[in-house]
């Protein structure tokens, strides 16, 4: 019997304080994090990446070394993790699904017209089942923004709930393209009802649209998130998706996730990063860790 979801009452949904999110945002940035500490987190978050290519001209080329990247990112430094999953539109998850083999790597899609998400619902449908047919373990959806400014607050939550049962066993990310919501207020209410819907992931963009990921959106996000772990006892995970390719950065975000969540979501299984390019500045700077100079970056591969 399917589990019968609520929709939360939204005249409850909390407003944002838009100076106060944004200045205890900016706090986190301002935190003195001991070499060890740095050099652990580094592994972290390169543990926690969805490296990805979403371009028009992927070819099962690009999608198999961007695969073999995944998996050989401990060549040049034994002991390293690997990145979490690898991310790509449904027609190649078969490409990447073969190339990943054993690794333990998952293989995530896009899907539900990604990233536009302008489509009927019979061909999101169609879309994320293809995806999960050709071995997709995660699902990234986008939501209907048109819909949610329209105040067609069911009709979002129905999709999402509506992709979530399609998805079966494999985790679903709710993409809801903060860049287009237009306020902290909107973000929050976006992020509830992706959650009520039966979201397993809430994440902030599509890296199509600017701006992408910020702090002060993610701590909305991960204060929903905290919120509705207090209300339902159900743990939800956090992608910020764009715009994150400096380790320094990656680094402000995951003392923001400890201190607003705790060390129960400091993994990639409650947590990732969507910014490929991140992967090779967390490599650089690792090696400066162990041999005391940076190595050019033409010593890793683009992507």
């Amino acid at each position: 019997m399917t589990e019968l979801k609520t929709i939360p009452d939204f005249s409850l949904t909390p407003r944002i304080d838009q100076v106060g999110i944004e200045e205890r945002a900016s706090r986190f940035t301002k935190r003195s994090i001991k070499n060890e500490t740095k050099i652990n987190g580094l592994k972290l978050a390169l543990n926690m990446i969805d490296l990805t290519t979403l371009e028009g001209k992927d070819t099962d080329g690009k999608v198999q070394q961007l695969c073999y990247k995944a998996r050989h990112l401990h060549d040049a430094y034994p002991g390293l993790p690997t990145v979490a999953a690898v991310c790509v539109y449904p027609s190649m998850v078969g490409i990447a699904k073969k190339a990943l083999g054993n690794s333990g790597i998952k293989v995530a899609s896009v899907a539900t017209a990604f990233p536009s998400g302008q489509s009927s619902r019979d061909v999101k449908l169609r879309d994320t089942k293809f995806a999960i047919n050709q071995g997709a373990d995660e699902i990234d959806m986008v939501i209907s923004r048109g819909k949610f400014h329209q105040g067609e607050y069911n009709f979002v939550f129905d999709e999402i709930a509506a992709i979530k049962e399609a998805c079966g066993k494999a985790r679903l990310k709710v993409i809801l393209e903060t860049g287009e919501l237009g306020s902290y207020d909107k973000v929050r209410r976006a992020s509830d009802i992706a959650m009520y819907a039966g979201a397993d992931f809430i994440k902030t963009s599509t890296g199509k649209i600017s701006p992408a990921a910020t702090m002060p959106v993610t701590l909305v996000m991960l204060e929903a998130i905290r919120d509705f772990y207090y209300k339902t006892g159900k743990m939800i995970a956090m992608k910020p998706a764009g715009g994150i390719s400096k380790s320094k950065l990656a680094l402000h975000y995951l003392v923001m996730l400890n201190e607003v969540l705790g060390e129960e979501w400091m993994n990639n299984e409650w947590f990732r990063f969507g910014a490929s390019s991140l992967a090779n500045d967390i490599l650089m700077q690792l090696m400066k860790q162990k041999t005391g100079v940076y190595q050019s970056a033409d010593y890793f591969a683009l992507d």
